[in-house]
């Protein structure tokens, strides 16, 4: 007899494992894992997306069962394994008066060891390890026990948000998957061994990209290589010549952007001996503003004629040029020009700190260096952000202190910050100064 009311016992603790297992598996399993499995003929992935989709049923049914078989475990425990082993214990000659609290407090210290361990302990490690295979195992089960118990979870879910409605609970709120959490799921992924380092850096250059607007991906216009249509042959040939871009804004008289003129046009030209009109060359481009989202002029350039689109101001001022080689640098990172390898925007010295261009996007800078930034920040660029903190144009040798950061400016070209020195201060600061 003392043999059944063991394995009855057993059996409780087991069965308050499975039940553990399972809730915590269900809830952990990543939806997209189970789609997929899913997809593939697995009906067991099919039911849990059933119950994730519903978790109030879910989780009611499986603290019903848990509740339970924690009754039972108890009350069995105490009347049958704590009477046997104080009738040992008085056989043995202890009295009845101490062997009575000592039995019972064995029995319940002994079931409550083996419930934390088989019950919950292990079986929770079982479904963390491997959430997805559980859950799809375990859903059918819970299918069918959920169904089985959905009055009694149907007069607990009333009783629930009734309670809820007193306390002044809010309605339940739609699950949602932030970019923070997208990071961490590519970086465990890359860790693992899913994917390439390449990989997760492109796919970080996409999620920027999002947020980015032209005015970040442009070529400014002082940057930019553009002919003059008005000038003789000679002075055009020289220019285009010059230039190692294939398209080239072209400059009417008054110094205005009238369109686009591709260089191997002009220069085929000349080769032949012509000496045609530069006029009949220029080519029309889309004209986007500077505050555009940098996705939707992608779809612009898509349907362009030319892979270029001429950027102006809210003025109507053009402020620089934007083409799907700047787009697929802010994703991969520079390419070679034909002038040298590509400089790169941040290089860690010996001692920590970093040789920053001042060229470097703002978003790119924070995440290299763990800032905060702000989405309505006016800046999209290192150089941005140091004017921004000293409000001022800095010379050379001035620094100022950005969120544990002390950025020294080390060159300048022109009236435009070039290069910055970035090293971690010993003690982090949540305030900007700036000093000469």
């Amino acid at each position: 007899m003392i043999y059944f009311e063991l394995l009855i016992a057993v059996i409780l603790i087991v069965v308050n494992g499975l039940l553990a297992m399972s809730e915590l598996a269900v809830v952990s399993a990543r939806r997209g894992r189970l789609k997929t499995m899913a997809d593939n003929g697995s009906s067991g992935a099919a039911s849990a997306l059933v119950l994730a989709d519903n978790p109030g049923r879910f989780l009611s049914t499986v603290q019903i069962g848990i509740t339970l078989v924690g009754i039972l475990a108890g009350a069995f425990s105490g009347a049958t394994l704590g009477a046997r082993l104080s009738t040992v214990l008085i056989d043995a000659g202890l009295s009845e008066q101490f062997a009575e609290p000592i039995a019972y407090t064995s029995v319940v210290a002994v079931i409550t060891y083996f419930s934390l361990i088989v019950g919950e302990l292990v079986p929770k490690q079982i479904a963390l390890r491997n959430a997805d295979v559980v859950a799809a195992a375990v859903a059918p089960s819970m299918t069918m026990l959920a169904r089985i118990a959905a009055p009694l979870v149907w007069v607990l879910e009333v009783s629930g948000k009734a309670v809820l409605r007193l306390l002044g609970g809010q309605k339940e709120s739609e699950p949602g998957v932030t970019a923070d959490e997208i990071k961490v799921l590519i970086a465990e992924a890359e860790t693992s061994g899913t994917l390439e380092p390449r990989a997760r850096g492109m796919i970080s250059g996409v999620m920027r990209l999002s947020t980015r607007t032209v005015e970040a991906l442009m070529t400014p216009r002082f940057d930019v290589d553009a002919v003059d249509i008005t000038r003789g042959g000679d002075a055009i040939l020289a220019s285009v010549s010059a230039s190692v871009h294939a398209l080239l804004p072209a400059l009417d008289s008054d110094n205005n952007i009238v369109g686009i003129v591709h260089a191997k046009d002009l220069l085929d030209s000349y080769i032949e001996g012509a000496r045609p009109d530069p006029r009949q060359f220029v080519r029309t481009a889309p004209i986007i503003l500077e505050s555009m989202r940098a996705l939707d002029a992608l779809d612009i350039l898509k349907d362009s004629p030319v892979p270029m689109a001429l950027v102006q101001d809210e003025y109507g001022h053009f402020v620089g040029v934007v083409t799907p080689a700047d787009i697929l640098e802010a994703i991969a990172g520079a390419f070679h020009t034909g002038e040298g390898p590509p400089e790169p925007d941040a290089v860690q010295r010996d001692d920590g700190s970093w040789l920053i261009s001042g060229s470097m996007p703002a978003d790119e800078l924070a995440e290299l260096l763990g800032l905060s930034t702000q989405r309505t920040a006016d800046y999209h660029t290192a150089a941005g952000m140091i004017l921004s903190a000293m409000r001022k144009l800095p010379g050379v040798g001035e620094v100022v202190d950005v969120q544990g950061w002390r950025f020294e400016v080390l060159d300048m070209d022109g009236r435009r910050i070039d290069k910055l020195l970035a090293t971690r201060l010993a003690s982090a600061h949540r305030v900007v100064r700036h000093r000469s």
